[in-house]
C-alpha cells in the first residue's frame, strides 16, 4: 500500500507535522538505554579511535574492544553531534561483481525552497550511516571572462538549464550509484568559479540529490529511484533568498531582487515548476513538514531491506574441491619457513617470540610480493666503469593498503624495503547478527588509481574482507591486475573466493591450511594474530560474544 501511494503522481501530504517525532525526542529516548560501540581499538596510528571522541559507557574495563557490532543502536552521540559507527554491509556479491546499487532519492523545487533542509531532515531521520547528499549547486559551468563579468552585475542567469554541466553531473551520479569513488566540483559562489581542490565521495548506499533542475535532464531522470518536489510559497522562498544571498553569499539587496525578478522567478515558472508533475511525492512547507518526511523514511527503509545480500553464506558453500587457482603464489616450505611456522603456531610461544618471527616472516613474504612487480632492463655504470643490465620497477607507484588491525602490523616490513611508499588503511568488521564484513573506514592515498597496490591482511579464512578489500580498490578504479593480496596464512577456501572473484589479482602467502571450521576459524591456524601480536588475548573465562574473529 505504501509503495502504491509513494509511486503515485502528486501524491500531497499536508497534514500537521506535530504528529511526528522528531529526532531529537528519539535521541533522548535512545540515551536512556546500553549502547556498545562498534569501533575497534586497532593499535595503530590509523586506528578509529584517533578519529572518534572518547565516550565513557560505564562499563568496566577490558583488556581489549570488540570488533563485532552489538544490535544496540551503532550511536555515539556527543552534545554536539551524532557519529554513526555502523559499516557499510557488501553491496557486491559472491563473484565480486557489484549486484546493487545505491537508491537515488531526487529532490527538486524553487531556489530557497528548503530542498537542502528536508534533505538533511530525511538524514536525521533515517538513521543509517553512509548516506551522500549531492547538491546540483557544485555543477555550474565554469564562467568565461564575459560571463564573469556578468556574474558580477547580477546579469548572468545561474536559473537556466544551460547554467549547470548536466554531463559531468549525470556521470557523477552514474558513477556514485554504481558505488564507484568520485570526485565533485566544488562551487565558490562569491567567485563565480570552481576551487582547485575537489572533494572525493565514496560508499553511499543512499544518495540524496537535490537542485532546482533536479528534474530536468532524462538521463538524470532514470537515475532517480524517488523524486520528491519541495513545494513552498513563492514569497517565503525570496525572504529566504535575500537572507542567504546577503549574509552567505556576499551579495547587496539591489542585486539580489533584480536577479530575482529578471532570472529566477520566470525560470520557476518556466523550468521548474511544470517538472512537479514528475515527482512521486509532493512536499508542501519544506522541511516543518515531518509527516512527509517520515513516510519517505519508511519507503527509503523498505527499498534498503530488499536489497540486503548475503555474501559470507554464499563463499562458504562455493569453490569446494577445485584445485589451487595459477595466481596463488605460496613462499617455498623451507626448513627455515617450517620452522618460523612451528614457532608462531605454538600456542605456548611468548608475545616476544610470536612478534620476532611474525616479522621475519612478513620481510620475506613482502620481498616475495615485490618479485611479481613489472620491471624493465635498466643499465648503469659501475665505479669500474663498466656497465651493469640491471632491472627497474617499471610502473608509476607502489602503494601498501592494510586491512586493520592485523593487516597494519605488515607496514614496516613494506616501509623497510619500499622507501617512500605510501600507505592507506581499510577497516573491515564482522557484524555479529548478520555474520557479514562491514567497511568503518577507509583512508587512501590521493590518486591511487595508476598505482600498483600491495593489500595486506594477516589471515584470510572465507576471504570475505578480502573481497571487500579488493572492492573498494577497484571502486576507486585501481585496476585488478595491478593489486596483489598478502597474508601470512590463508585458508583454501579464502584462496579460491578471491581468485574466483578476481582472477587477476595476485595472491602471495606462506602458507595455505586446508580447513576451516563451523566458526570460520582457519584449521589448524595461527589463532587470532591481531590478538597474539598486539598482547589482547581475552581471559579463558570470557564468552565468544567478547572476542574478536580472525579476519574472513
Amino acid at each position: 500500500m505504501l509503495r502504491r501511494q509513494l509511486h503515485s503522481p502528486h501524491l500531497i501530504v499536508n497534514r500537521v507535522a506535530t504528529s511526528a517525532v522528531s529526532m531529537e525526542e528519539r535521541l533522548a529516548k535512545m540515551d536512556n538505554e546500553e549502547k556498545t560501540s562498534c569501533v575497534s581499538n586497532s593499535g595503530g596510528e590509523g586506528s578509529l579511535d584517533r578519529l572518534l571522541p572518547s565516550v565513557s559507557t560505564g562499563l568496566s574495563p577490558r583488556k581489549r574492544t570488540t570488533s563485532q557490532c552489538k544490535s544496540e543502536p551503532p550511536l555515539l552521540r556527543t552534545s554536539k553531534r551524532t557519529i554513526y559507527t555502523a559499516g557499510r554491509p557488501p553491496w557486491y556479491n559472491e563473484h565480486g561483481t557489484q549486484s546493487k546499487e545505491a537508491f537515488v532519492i531526487g529532490l527538486c523545487g524553487g531556489s530557497a525552497s528548503g530542498k537542502t533542509t528536508v534533505a538533511r531532515k530525511i538524514i536525521e531521520a533515517l538513521d543509517v550511516p553512509w548516506v551522500v547528499l549531492l547538491s546540483m549547486d557544485s555543477f555550474y559551468k565554469v564562467l568565461s571572462q564575459e560571463q564573469q563579468i556578468l556574474a558580477a552585475s547580477n546579469d548572468y542567469n545561474f536559473d537556466h538549464p544551460d547554467a549547470f554541466d548536466f554531463d559531468l553531473l549525470t556521470h557523477t551520479l552514474r558513477k556514485l550509484k554504481q558505488g564507484k569513488s568520485v570526485k565533485i566540483p566544488v562551487y565558490d559562489f562569491t567567485t563565480h568559479g570552481r576551487q582547485k581542490e575537489w572533494k572525493t565521495v565514496y560508499g553511499a548506499s543512499v544518495i540524496i540529490f537535490e537542485g532546482i533542475m533536479a528534474f530536468a535532464d532524462k538521463e538524470l531522470l532514470q537515475l532517480l529511484d524517488m523524486k520528491i518536489f519541495v513545494d513552498t510559497d513563492s514569497d517565503i522562498r525570496l525572504v529566504r533568498r535575500l537572507r542567504r544571498d546577503i549574509t552567505e553569499r556576499g551579495r547587496d539587496i539591489e542585486g539580489v531582487i533584480k536577479q530575482y525578478n529578471k532570472f529566477v522567478k520566470p525560470a520557476f515558472e518556466q523550468y521548474i515548476e511544470p517538472t512537479m508533475r514528475l515527482a512521486d511525492i509532493v512536499v508542501p512547507r519544506g522541511g516543518g513538514n515531518m509527516v512527509a518526511i517520515d513516510l519517505i523514511v519508511q519507503h527509503v527503509h523498505s527499498q534498503l531491506e530488499e536489497r540486503e545480500l548475503s555474501v559470507r553464506a554464499a563463499l562458504a558453500s562455493a569453490h569446494q574441491a577445485q584445485p589451487l587457482p595459477q595466481t596463488l603464489s605460496v613462499l617455498e616450505s623451507t626448513p627455515q619457513v617450517r620452522g618460523m611456522h612451528t614457532i608462531i603456531r605454538n600456542k605456548e610461544t611468548s608475545r616476544d617470540e610470536f612478534i620476532f618471527y611474525s616479522k621475519r616472516l612478513m620481510r620475506l613474504l613482502i620481498e616475495r610480493a615485490l618479485s611479481f612487480l613489472p620491471s624493465q632492463v635498466h643499465i648503469v655504470q659501475t665505479p669500474q666503469g663498466e656497465d651493469y643490465e640491471g632491472r627497474t620497477f617499471h610502473g608509476k607507484r607502489i602503494t601498501g593498503v592494510s586491512i586493520l588491525r592485523a593487516g597494519e602490523t605488515m607496514e614496516p616490513a613494506l616501509r623497510a624495503v619500499c622507501k617512500d611508499v605510501r600507505i592507506g588503511k581499510i577497516l573491515i568488521q564482522t557484524n555479529q547478527d548478520t555474520g557479514e564484513p562491514e567497511l568503518h573506514y577507509l583512508r587512501l592515498p590521493k590518486d591511487i588509481s595508476e598505482d600498483h597496490v600491495i593489500l595486506m591482511d594477516c589471515t584470510v579464512s572465507t576471504g570475505a574482507a578480502a573481497m571487500m578489500a579488493v572492492r573498494v580498490l577497484l571502486d576507486h578504479d585501481v585496476q585488478e591486475d595491478k593489486i596483489l593480496l598478502v597474508s601470512l596464512l590463508m585458508a583454501e577456501m579464502g584462496v579460491h573466493s578471491v581468485a574466483y572473484a578476481f582472477p587477476q589479482v595476485k595472491i602471495i602467502t606462506t602458507a595455505v591450511d586446508k580447513k576451516v571450521n563451523d566458526l570460520f576459524h582457519i584449521i589448524p591456524g595461527i589463532g587470532n594474530f591481531g590478538d597474539r601480536y598486539f598482547g589482547t588475548d581475552a581471559p579463558p573465562d570470557w564468552s565468544d560474544e567478547e572476542m574478536d574473529e580472525p579476519s574472513y
